[in-house]
């Protein structure tokens, strides 16, 4: 917690890892007990509040945003003052007594509301840089890092990215062109945010609380074919991750007035409906309708972000700023700003 408020904003961490045991490989880092999966917390200073799993992957609601952990994948996600880049070596370590080795590390941020009240290593983007080069196996030689700006000055995009010769080429390959879109909303819309306070003295779990929240505000309309694993904290906060096949999205809401953020992810393929994306994106900022926005979109070999302002730009918010790069370990990075079109 945040002298001033808790921090919305999520550091989130993605590594990849390769193995030769072809048995290992199917259930791969799926195989770690709950108690190793802990330990992995511990160090981040975050616990597991709900869980749900398929035949693809399993997904962790954490005390502060999300875990996902598939064969040969995992990507954490959390909030508020943990030390995210903390799991990277016990990760490395329980990875390596199941026979895989990692092949690609990425790392990305927004800008902090409260960056004051940030513990090491993420006291600034360059001490975590330093951190993940000291941190990272030396066969992830391909490495990149950048901050990418926008027109206001507390939305930057922050990125790190490390791959091994492997990881690079396999990129490439047709089957391997998803996307991740991530969406960092600050300003909610205040009648909407209190949607995310509980009453006091309700006599509910954080699941039952979380399901009815999940219902009240159209979360459950964005994506109607997943299994959602929803958690509502007391007095206010709201997590849910969705399960569709081998994709995962989630939400993870900071309601209170001053400082309210929302952000959404989900992952999908260069071959998905464009039109069914737009739907969603529309979903999303209409559940929550923030006075400005970013959406940041990663994909090896398609203009997926091409899509986002055609879908917003009609509901009334702007595109303030448009910024691409390169990254050797993910392709492109497409970083958007939007604000309420009356701003200027």
């Amino acid at each position: 917690m945040a002298v001033s408020g808790f921090e919305g904003f999520e550091k989130r961490l993605e590594l990849h890892f390769f193995g030769d045991d072809p048995v290992v490989i199917d259930m791969g880092l799926r195989l770690l007990d709950f108690e190793s999966i802990q330990e992995v917390l511990d160090a981040v200073q975050c616990t597991v509040v709900s869980a749900v799993g398929n035949q693809y992957f399993d997904a962790y609601v954490l005390s502060e945003s999300s875990l996902f952990v598939y064969p040969t994948k995992v990507i954490i996600k959390t909030c508020g003052t943990t030390q995210l880049l903390k799991s990277i070596r016990p990760l490395m370590n329980y990875a390596q007594d199941l026979g895989l080795n990692l092949c690609a590390c990425r790392y990305t941020r927004g800008s902090f509301i409260f960056p004051k009240a940030q513990p090491f290593p993420h006291t600034s983007f360059k001490e975590e840089v330093i951190y993940l080069e000291e941190n990272l196996p030396i066969n992830l030689c391909y490495r990149k890092a950048s901050v990418m700006p926008s027109k206001m000055p507390s939305h930057s995009w922050h990125v790190f990215t490390a791959s091994d010769q492997t990881h690079l080429v396999a990129q490439t390959m047709p089957a391997e062109i998803t996307f991740t879109m991530e969406i960092c909303m600050t300003e909610l819309d205040r009648v909407l945010a209190r949607k995310f306070f509980r009453r006091a003295n309700d006599g509910k779990n954080g699941d039952t609380a979380g399901k009815e929240m999940t219902g009240l505000t159209g979360i459950d309309d964005i994506n109607p074919s997943a299994i959602i694993c929803d958690f509502a904290f007391d007095p206010c906060g709201y997590s849910m991750n969705g399960i569709d096949g081998d994709r995962y999205s989630t939400i993870h809401v900071t309601p209170e007035d001053g400082y309210s953020y929302a952000s959404f992810e989900c992952v999908g393929s260069i071959y998905d409906d464009h039109d069914d994306i737009a739907k969603m994106l529309k979903k999303v900022v209409q559940v929550f309708k923030p006075a400005t926005f970013s959406v940041s979109t990663t994909c090896s070999s398609h203009e997926v972000w091409t899509h986002v302002a055609r879908a917003l730009e009609p509901l009334g918010w702007k595109c303030r700023s448009c910024v691409m790069d390169e990254f050797p370990a993910a392709g492109s990075v497409v970083f958007q700003t939007f604000t309420v079109a009356r701003r200027k």
